[in-house]
């Protein structure tokens, strides 16, 4: 299939199976970690650990760890993980300062013997063979598209924004359906590019548009992934608009307005 989402902004994926925020498991999936060209970890059996509800980060068992690990003389406690020392990631060509945590004490005895990198300070993850951005992919979190025959007509303040009846619907685990419409059934001359962009773990980057109606500027609420990752390729170079923000009317009946 992090977030953070097509806008991680917006909404959420409800959180895993099991006993609330924090949970661990162990993932079959091969992980490596990169600080430039240089092997930072690489694991088969790393640990999915949950500390927010909406997806996990990778730990690395310590033996599975080929960077050097200076302590950096610091701690963090960290709410249901323990005490953490700080350490610097050394590797023959950099250093990422305080970019690993280790709880050798952690009440959760899981982590004792897990190294966690910061995931920002490394340069390039991979899942197998293949580059993951954002963050890891929720294991319980699924991503259906499926083209449709029926009819979608987007509304702000009465003005019709687009009008279909060949939308691609996405279906995301936890989250509200997202209707992906073709460039030449959206009113683009209502549209003017953003700056802004997002990067989502299951879709890719995505582009904004924000809209002008009635004098009033609606920022960043329609989106566009022009080369997204292989498992979305059905809404490359699709506009979705936010369903929180505009009227959405799906075969003759306006759609409540997720409280995402």
């Amino acid at each position: 299939m992090t977030a953070q989402a097509e806008a991680p902004r917006m909404d959420r994926p409800d959180p895993p199976p099991g006993d609330g925020l924090f949970r661990v498991e162990t993932s079959p999936k091969r992980i490596r970690a990169y600080l430039g060209s240089d092997l930072v970890a690489d694991t088969t059996r790393p640990l999915l650990v949950w500390e927010i509800p909406y997806y996990p980060m990778y730990y690395f068992p310590a033996e599975d760890v080929r960077a050097r690990l200076v302590p950096t003389g610091t701690t963090e406690h960290v709410a249901e993980r323990g005490t953490a020392e700080v350490l610097d990631v050394v590797t023959p060509h950099g250093t990422a300062p305080a970019a690993a945590r280790r709880f050798p004490d952690s009440p959760v005895p899981e982590l004792r013997g897990a190294v966690r990198l910061e995931w920002g300070a490394m340069d390039e993850w991979l899942e197998e063979d293949e580059p993951i951005y954002a963050h890891p992919n929720n294991p319980y979190t699924r991503i259906d598209i499926r083209k449709s025959s029926r009819h979608v007509r987007v509304e702000l303040e009465g003005v019709v924004l687009a009008d279909s009846r060949s939308p691609h619907i996405l279906f995301e685990t936890g989250r509200p359906p997202r209707y992906y419409l073709p460039l030449s059934h959206v009113r683009m001359d209502l549209l003017r590019p953003s700056g802004r962009q997002s990067h989502c773990a299951y879709k890719g980057t995505a582009t904004y548009w924000s809209v002008d109606v009635y004098d009033r500027c609606y920022e960043d609420i329609a989106w566009m992934y022009r080369t997204p990752l292989p498992e979305c390729q059905k809404i490359a170079g699709l506009i979705c608009f936010a369903n929180e923000q505009v009227d959405l009317i799906v075969d003759g009946e306006i759609q409540e307005r997720p409280g995402t």
